[in-house]
């Protein structure tokens, strides 16, 4: 999205606007991202299921979120703006860490986001109610045990970046580690699930 030019559109209650655009007139929860950035606008099937199923979560005041490859920040930042308390965001890449600050900026959430460019082990602690990773499946699978430690019992987990040959398999690693199915969508090609930590 270096350089990119995309107009405001419409993705359940986000709009979704590029920084610097007027705020369009008929407009519920707007969404502002850089003209540059990493990628993460939200036009890919991936990043418009996860946002669907944010809107799913019930009662997301307070929350505290956690997103693993956090691009553009945009799930972090939809998070916020749906109530979530604090978000943490963590990417490999640089520039990626660089936009999610940019944008946590613009939408005026700079304070409840801690941005960090590194690995997951970068990350110390638990307890969050919320854990979204829309990655690869071939990084889904081996950290799953860790994403689902990082959940508090009753949390929710969001899981995107999933071919759709894959999707029992990461199903399947989930609900072993005391997961369950709340919501799945089943895209052209990838699939995005919308899990929930057993309470025991």
């Amino acid at each position: 999205m270096y350089g990119r030019i995309f107009t405001p559109f419409q993705l359940g209650r986000f709009t979704i606007i590029p920084e610097g655009d007027p705020l369009p007139e008929s407009c519920n929860v707007p969404l502002y991202l850089s003209k540059k950035g990493a990628f993460g606008s939200g036009e890919h099937e991936t990043t418009a299921a996860c946002l669907a199923m944010l809107e799913k979560i019930p009662a997301m005041s307070g929350m505290k979120t956690f997103d693993l490859g956090s691009g553009t920040g945009i799930l972090a930042i939809a998070a916020l703006l749906l109530g979530a308390e604090t978000a943490v965001a963590i990417d490999i890449e640089w520039p990626a860490a660089v936009s999610c600050a940019a944008n946590a900026s613009l939408n005026g959430v700079s304070n409840r986001v801690l941005t960090i460019c590194g690995e997951l082990d970068s990350l110390s602690g638990a307890g969050f109610d919320l854990v979204m990773a829309n990655i690869y499946a071939d990084i889904l699978m081996p950290l799953a045990e860790r994403l689902v430690e990082l959940t508090l019992p009753g949390g929710h987990i969001l899981l995107s970046g999933i071919p759709l040959q894959d999707k029992y398999d990461i199903w399947r690693r989930y609900t072993m580690l005391g997961c369950t199915e709340v919501n799945a969508v089943i895209g052209e090609e990838f699939v995005t699930y919308l899990l929930r930590k057993n309470l025991s």
